[in-house]
C-alpha cells in the first residue's frame, strides 16, 4: 500500500489531496481566513448563561456567539478561571502547575448560573468550527496536541488510546508517561506511540509545555476576545495526525511550504526525510497526480464505481442518504445473492472513501441491496468497519436492517467538504448545467469494458469531433492503451452534429449499440 500526500499552494489557501494507491481518500482546504479551526484556544467574554440550556453563549470574536455547554466546562473549571484571572493580572508567573493551589472539582450535574457569570475572561478551546447558521462549540477542558501524546492542563488522568489493543503495550505506556507526567497536567497517549521509547515521548511532552507556556505568556496583553494559541497549521498538523512508515510520498508545490514541511518530517521522522519533494513541472500538481480528475468524478450527486455499479449521494438538513445500485453491470455470479454481495461489497468501500472525502457528518444512512442470507449480511457489516478503521473521524457503525439499511454516525467538527462538479452547458443553452466534460471519458471507458466482455467482433465509437481527437491524439494514445489492454482496436469516427457530451457506441453493422 502506498500513501502520498499532494499539496498545492494557491493565492486563497492550501489544498492537501491523501492518495492510497494512488486514490483520493482525504481532501482538506486550508484557507487563510479561516480564524476558527478545531483546537485554537482563546480568551473570551462570557456573555451570559442560559439556564433552560444548562449552557452559555461566549463571545470569541465570531460574528454569532460560540455555544458552551455545562458538561463541557470540565471538573477543574473553577482552578481554570482563577488561574486565568491571576496570569491576566500579572499576579502568577509561574505556569508549570506544580505548586498552583486547585480549587474543588465542580458537580457532574450541578447548573452552569452557579460557575460562570456574565462578562467574566476564560480560556476556550474551539471542538467543533461554525457550520451552516450555528457559530462554533466550544469547551474550557484544553488541550494541545502533539506527535505522541496530547497534553491536558488542570488534570491528573492518564490514558491510552483504545485502538492500541496490546495488554502489555498499554501497560508499559502508561508507566513511561506516568514517570514524564509534571503534576497539575494529565496525558492522553495516541496511537501511534506505541512501540515508542521514553525518551520520544519526553521530547514530545516538552515541546507541547513549551506551548502551554508560550500560550500563558499571551495572557497578560491580550484582548479579549482574541486567539491565544494556534493549532499547528494544516500540513503539520496532517502529517502529526497520519504520517505513519507506509507514507512513500509527500509532493509539495511551493517552495517556502516544501521547506517548512521538510523541516517537520525530519523532526518527527529523519529517515523519511528524502520522501518530500518540490513539485517543479510546468503541469500543476493536481493535474500531474489526476487530483483534479478525481475530484471531478468523485464529488458529483451519483458517483461511479466498477463494474456499472453507483452510488447516489443526496444531502438534507438532518442527514445523508446514500443508494447503492447494480447498475446495468454483467458478471459470472450464479444468483441474484452473490451479485448483492459482490455490489456491496464494492460499494461499502466506497462508502467509506466517500465519508473521509467529503468529511460527511451527522447521520448517514446507507441503502443497500437486499441480501436474504444473515451470514451475508454480516460479512458485508465487517467488511464496512473494516474500510472504516482509517477514519480518524469518531464514527459508530449500526447492523444492517432487515430492509438492508446500515446506519452511520460520524463526528462532525468542520464543514462539509463540497465542491461543485457540474459546469455550464457549452452548447449554449443558457442556465443549463451538464456533467463535467472530465466525466465523460470515465463513461467511455466504462461502457467499452461492458462492450468487450460480451465479445463484440467489431466496435466504433461516434463522438463529437473534440473528444475524438483527445482519445486519439499522442502516443500512447488513450486509444492506443485500449488496444494494449484489451487487444482490440476501437474505430473511432468524428461526428460533427453531435453535442460536446454525446457518444454512441457502433457493432460491425453500424448499428447503435444500447
Amino acid at each position: 500500500m502506498n500513501k502520498e500526500l499532494i499539496i498545492r499552494s494557491n493565492s486563497d489557501g492550501v489544498d492537501f489531496a491523501l492518495l492510497k494507491d494512488g486514490k483520493l481518500i482525504e481532501l482538506h482546504k486550508e484557507e487563510d481566513s479561516n480564524n476558527f479551526a478545531v483546537g485554537d484556544v482563546f480568551i473570551a467574554k462570557i456573555r451570559k448563561a442560559v439556564p433552560g440550556l444548562n449552557a452559555a453563549f461566549v463571545n470569541v470574536g465570531y460574528e454569532k456567539d460560540a455555544f458552551l455547554h455545562y458538561h463541557d466546562l470540565g471538573p477543574k473549571i473553577s482552578s481554570l478561571l482563577q488561574f486565568t484571572k491571576r496570569v491576566s493580572t500579572g499576579k502568577l508567573n509561574d505556569f508549570s502547575l506544580k505548586d498552583y493551589q486547585f480549587e474543588k472539582d465542580i458537580d457532574k450535574d450541578g447548573k452552569i448560573a452557579n460557575v460562570i457569570k456574565s462578562n467574566q475572561s476564560m480560556l476556550v478551546q474551539i471542538v467543533k468550527e461554525p457550520i451552516s447558521t450555528k457559530g462554533p462549540r466550544i469547551s474550557s477542558e484544553l488541550s494541545i496536541a502533539g506527535r505522541f501524546i496530547v497534553l491536558v492542563p488542570f488534570s491528573d488522568r492518564i490514558s491510552i488510546s483504545q485502538k492500541i489493543e496490546d495488554k502489555g503495550e498499554k501497560d508499559r505506556l502508561k508507566r513511561l508517561v506516568k514517570s514524564i507526567t509534571p503534576k497539575g497536567f494529565g496525558i492522553i497517549v495516541r496511537t501511534v506511540a506505541e512501540g515508542k521509547k521514553v525518551a520520544e515521548l519526553d521530547k514530545d511532552l516538552q515541546n507541547l509545555l513549551g506551548r502551554w507556556t508560550a500560550m500563558c505568556k499571551k495572557l497578560n496583553k491580550a484582548h479579549h476576545p482574541s486567539k491565544v494559541h494556534a493549532e499547528l497549521n494544516k500540513a503539520s498538523s496532517i502529517l502529526r495526525d497520519i504520517f505513519n512508515d507506509s507514507f512513500t510520498g509527500i509532493q509539495v508545490d511551493d517552495e517556502s511550504l516544501y521547506i517548512q514541511i521538510k523541516d517537520y518530517v525530519q523532526e518527527i521522522a529523519p529517515n523519511k526525510e528524502s520522501i518530500v519533494k518540490l513539485h517543479q513541472s510546468n503541469t500543476p500538481i493536481f493535474e500531474k497526480f489526476g487530483v483534479d480528475r478525481q475530484i471531478k468524478t468523485a464529488f458529483g450527486k451519483t458517483v461511479s464505481m466498477a463494474k456499472g455499479a453507483y452510488l447516489v449521494i443526496e444531502h438534507t438538513e438532518a442527514l445523508h442518504v446514500v443508494d447503492v445500485n447494480s447498475g446495468n453491470r454483467s458478471n459470472k455470479a450464479n444468483s441474484q445473492e452473490e451479485t448483492a454481495l459482490e455490489v456491496n461489497m464494492i460499494s461499502a468501500t466506497e462508502v467509506a472513501r466517500q465519508l473521509r472525502l467529503r468529511d460527511m457528518g451527522g447521520i448517514i444512512v446507507v441503502d443497500f441491496i437486499d441480501q436474504n442470507k444473515a451470514e451475508n449480511r454480516k460479512a458485508l457489516y465487517n467488511h464496512l468497519r473494516d474500510e472504516m478503521k482509517d477514519d480518524r473521524a469518531k464514527h459508530k457503525i449500526l447492523p444492517p436492517s432487515k430492509f438492508g439499511l446500515i446506519q452511520i454516525t460520524r463526528q462532525r467538527v468542520r464543514p462539509e467538504m463540497n465542491i461543485k462538479t457540474r459546469e455550464e452547458n457549452p452548447d449554449g443553452n443558457s442556465g443549463a448545467e451538464v456533467e463535467a466534460p472530465i466525466g465523460i471519458l470515465s463513461k467511455i471507458n466504462h461502457d467499452l469494458e461492458i462492450l468487450l466482455k460480451k465479445d463484440y467482433k467489431k466496435i466504433t465509437l461516434n463522438t463529437h469531433p473534440f473528444i475524438a481527437a483527445f482519445l486519439t491524439k499522442g502516443f500512447p494514445s488513450i486509444r492506443s492503451k485500449w488496444f494494449f489492454e484489451h487487444k482490440k482496436w476501437v474505430k473511432i469516427q468524428p461526428r460533427d452534429a453531435y453535442t460536446y457530451l454525446e457518444y454512441h457506441f457502433l457493432d460491425k453493422n453500424g448499428n447503435k449499440i444500447k
